[in-house]
């Protein structure tokens, strides 16, 4: 067996927590709160709000990609379709496109005038891979692309036409410094009398 040495009894005669320091005692009023809970409640109300979704809506970023709209092959459209900025149409639209924005219209559209109106496209510019039938009308540029086919009649400020695309219609581009002054008909001379004249 073991033996161990006999310890002194009046080590022990005071309380276990004699030897804490006196701080220690202080009452929980006099100590500002150490609980991180606290800290965290402190700082939610007073610290401005840091969410990721106010990062979300004043970023530049998420403007720009929001700024282009699609409508994908499977999409059918009929009736008036309106847009801003930019649109790529790659369905079928039956009626009329109005924007001030940029059309690009796909490889696999058809966009096909309503039978009431022969208007198809109005916008600010249009680049065509795809089928528009009907007439288009833009304030800038127009785009043909080697795979496109147009059935109507273009009016526009600029055009570029690619080898290979389709074009039946009349086309009206930009405007001219001055329109030509029409020329004076030549007044008709007075044509003889064939009648002898019996006054003398």
């Amino acid at each position: 067996m073991f033996k161990y040495p006999k310890q002194n009894d009046d080590k022990f005669s005071g309380s276990p927590f004699s030897d804490v320091p006196e701080d220690w005692a202080t009452k929980a009023e006099d100590t500002p709160s150490t609980s991180p809970f606290s800290q965290k409640k402190d700082t939610a109300e007073t610290a401005p709000s840091s969410s990721p979704f106010d990062e979300i809506h004043t970023s530049s970023t998420l403007t720009t990609a929001a700024s282009r709209n699609v409508l994908n092959q499977d999409v059918e459209v009929v009736g008036v379709l309106r847009f801003t900025d930019d649109l790529l149409v790659d369905g079928s639209v039956e009626g009329r496109i109005e924007s001030d924005g940029v059309l690009t219209v796909g490889g696999n559209a058809f966009i096909k005038a309503g039978d009431k109106e022969k208007s198809t496209v109005q916008t600010k510019s249009v680049i065509v891979h795809g089928r528009v039938h009907g007439n288009i009308e833009v304030t800038d540029r127009v785009e043909l692309a080697a795979t496109a086919e147009v059935i109507g009649d273009i009016s526009a400020n600029k055009i570029s036409i690619q080898e290979g695309a389709i074009l039946v219609g009349q086309c009206r581009i930009g405007a001219p410094a001055s329109m030509p002054a029409a020329k004076a008909k030549p007044a008709a001379s007075p044509v003889a009398s064939k009648t002898p004249n019996l006054l003398g």
